[in-house]
């Protein structure tokens, strides 16, 4: 029983510590949008996909549901990292509820503002979450699903 014990609090300090050094490196926001993300899985009979393949390696992909033009439901999947999933949720909130038009306006940078930004090394996230929400509308525009 005490092996288990010291293994817990082993465990318990290493996640301290890598939770010190996130919240050093990214704002509350993303680490709030990451650690319990939104709208995260897969609609079981959208009105259109988008999936696409991030130069990272990260795979990013929306199902969406459209009703009278406008977003309705949007849900996302993803392999990637944290901020690829804090942007996947955040872009989420953001597209619900917006006309398809409105909705191809959002931009990576609309993206970062509202997570009150990212380390330099990650803002590519913004845009695959961006450009992969882009290519599920116009996918459903040229009737494709």
């Amino acid at each position: 029983m005490k092996d288990n014990d010291d293994l817990d609090e082993m465990v318990r300090g290493l996640q301290e510590q890598i939770d010190a050094e996130e919240e050093k490196e990214f704002s509350a926001k993303v680490l709030r949008e990451y650690r319990n993300p939104q709208n995260v899985g897969r609609i079981k009979e959208p009105d259109c996909v988008g999936i696409i393949l991030g130069p990272c390696g990260d795979t990013m992909e929306f199902s969406i549901n459209l009703r009278n033009n406008r977003v309705r439901r949007v849900l996302f999947m993803t392999d990637g990292c944290g901020p690829s999933i804090a942007c996947g949720s955040m872009t989420t909130k953001m597209a619900t509820g917006k006309t398809i038009e409105e909705a191809l306006q959002i931009r990576d940078l609309d993206i970062l503002n509202a997570l009150d930004g990212l380390p330099e090394e990650n803002r590519h996230c913004a845009k695959l979450v961006m450009d992969t929400l882009h290519k599920a509308l116009c996918n459903f525009m040229e009737g494709n699903p």
